[in-house]
């Protein structure tokens, strides 16, 4: 019984691990081939003295793990544990830079940004700058896809379906240029954006149908703006064609200084002649002649005797009519 006993211990003894756990406090247990028959008593030191747990973890009334406080850089020195039950007592030395795993991403976001991408944002609870993050994403339930954000705390997903459910996840890690961890962080809490989103988690969140709505608002306002000017010109093109208009008569129908020809108005007064052939006189009326503006006169031009005219025999109905 004695000798079950003590492969039980030097068993449980060997699992003794240590974590830095968010570079804020140091966490060893020696649970993890199940609950111990005893209690324990856990010893720590780095360079110091070595100290007694302040804080232990319980399980069924057994000490299973001790919790104690980090300082910065601690990690890069030789850790010392020591755990003593009965008569008996294991000691191990421990390197804790690459032992460190940091709390999942919190405040996790999504919005859909005015390029059209999905814009996944979060936030790391250490320095951003000693960390990677690996992203799973997934759409409507499919399997996941992973992708890893160096030194950033935001990923784009390009040009996502209006009609899809998308579902991100992250989860982060000390990177190489702080001392890189073995250790991933546990994954955040998921944040949904699109169709049947009951999640509540995306912050910003706007549908994407209102985005595309907007969008096709916009191409069909220009479209039909640029649509209206083509009409428009393509109106008066026809217009033009259609009176015969030249360049040089729509100039001029807005040129308001221009010489109209003028017409010459000449009036002439009865004439009495007298037959050769008869010794009767015969009165003769020639009639007034009207305005010509088909002819062309010139001005100060003396007038035209021989211009034609029209005349009438008054004097007897048996004579004949003259015209001259």
């Amino acid at each position: 019984g004695s000798n079950q006993r003590l492969l039980f211990c030097t068993h449980l003894i060997k699992d003794v691990t240590c974590l830095v756990i968010n570079l804020e406090s140091i966490r060893c247990m020696w649970n993890l081939q199940g609950t111990p028959q005893v209690n324990y008593t856990f010893y720590s030191r780095f360079v110091s003295s070595e100290t007694i747990c302040a804080e232990y973890l319980s399980e069924n009334g057994r000490n299973i793990g001790c919790t104690l406080p980090y300082i910065r850089l601690q990690r890069f020195e030789s850790f010392y544990t020591e755990l003593r039950g009965g008569n008996k007592t294991y000691k191990k030395e421990h390197d804790l830079k690459t032992k460190v795993k940091l709390n999942p991403p919190t405040n996790l976001t999504v919005k859909n940004g005015s390029d059209l991408n999905l814009w996944f944002y979060w936030n790391h609870t250490v320095n951003p700058s000693c960390v990677e993050s690996q992203v799973r994403i997934r759409k409507n339930d499919n399997n996941w896809e992973v992708h890893v954000s160096r030194g950033g705390k935001h990923y784009c997903h390009s040009l996502p379906s209006s009609t899809a459910r998308y579902e991100l996840q992250v989860k982060s890690r000390v990177d190489n240029y702080c001392g890189e961890s073995e250790f991933w962080s546990d994954w955040s809490e998921p944040v949904v954006w699109g169709f049947n989103n009951t999640t509540g988690k995306a912050a910003g969140y706007m549908a994407m149908p209102v985005w595309t709505a907007l969008l096709y608002v916009v191409i069909i306002s220009r479209f039909m703006i640029s649509f209206f000017f083509f009409l428009l010109l393509t109106f008066f093109f026809i217009l033009d064609d259609w009176f015969h208009f030249s360049k040089g008569l729509v100039k001029e129908r807005f040129n308001t200084n221009f010489n109209e020809r003028a017409c010459t108005v000449r009036e002439y007064q009865p004439v009495s002649r007298s037959d050769s052939n008869g010794s009767d006189s015969s009165r003769l009326t020639t009639a007034t002649d009207q305005t010509d503006c088909s002819i062309p006169i010139a001005e100060n031009e003396p007038e035209d005797t021989s211009a034609p005219f029209y005349t009438t025999v008054i004097a007897s109905e048996d004579e004949q009519q003259v015209s001259v």
